[in-house]
């Protein structure tokens, strides 16, 4: 009987859709909002909030999936993920079981904190269809990772966070892999990589991924836009935004 309702309860708290926000600083904000439209071929919503500081990437197909917030003194790289589901309440209490610090409670949402520290809201916003990748004159590119950088301390405890409040299914992951994959639901606009790092760092951060068909012709896109490359590596090539934010572009198929 208590398994059953355990199921039950994973059953009603389970994560309808996933976004991504961009944190960036209110001075920088209208230019790197300006850079992500263009990127992704999306156009800003009305502003919204107490401050007007949040808003939204419309995708030309789809729902939406990624979302910007104005801060004070963000550094560069501001990230977090929103969960979404019909049960606000009940998958906030089981991340809580997890390891998953609460922070702040308001009406229709919850912001915690992973075990290792990476910021997330539970919230309730629908989503239900996955948007196309966009077409370029270099082929079509689409944002469709978030990778969490994770200090190699806190690792095995991260990866088992994320996976079990998920359901998804881990790939990818061997004893001596620096990466797990957790492979996104059906529909879900969006997976999750995380990436053992070779140095600690205090908590773990989180940048985004781009699959594409043609990697240099979307990064010389990029760059055109604003953005500046970082390094290239065999499977990817990392760029910072205006902000100085860093993202991937990868050789990932769309």
């Amino acid at each position: 009987m208590r398994q059953r309702l355990r199921a039950v309860v994973r059953a009603l708290s389970a994560i309808s859709w996933v976004s991504a926000f961009l944190d960036t600083d209110e001075s920088r904000a209208p230019e790197v909002e300006r850079f992500w439209c263009a990127v992704t071929g999306s156009l800003l919503s009305s502003r919204r909030g107490r401050r007007e500081e949040f808003a939204t990437l419309l995708p030309p197909d789809g729902d939406a999936f990624l979302r910007a917030q104005r801060v004070i003194q963000s550094p560069p790289g501001g990230l977090h993920l929103d969960l979404h589901t019909d049960e606000v309440n009940d998958l906030a209490a089981r991340a809580e079981q997890l390891g998953a610090t609460a922070s702040y409670h308001e009406l229709g949402y919850v912001v915690l904190g992973s075990p290792g520290g990476l910021t997330f809201c539970i919230v309730d916003h629908p989503g239900s269809r996955r948007p196309e990748p966009v077409q370029w004159p270099g082929g079509r590119s689409l944002v469709d990772q978030v990778c969490l950088d994770i200090p190699p301390s806190r690792f095995e405890a991260e990866v088992a966070f994320w996976r079990d409040l998920s359901g998804w299914k881990q790939t990818q992951h061997a004893d001596d892999s620096e990466f797990a994959r957790l492979a996104r639901g059906d529909g879900m606009p969006l997976q999750l990589l995380l990436q053992r790092l070779d140095d600690e760092q205090p908590v773990v951060t989180a940048h985004l991924d781009l699959a594409c068909d043609d990697r240099d012709a979307e990064v010389a896109r990029h760059v055109e836009l604003g953005a500046s490359v970082v390094r290239r590596t065999g499977g990817w090539t990392t760029l910072r935004d205006p902000s100085g934010r860093e993202y991937c572009v990868t050789d990932r198929s769309v």
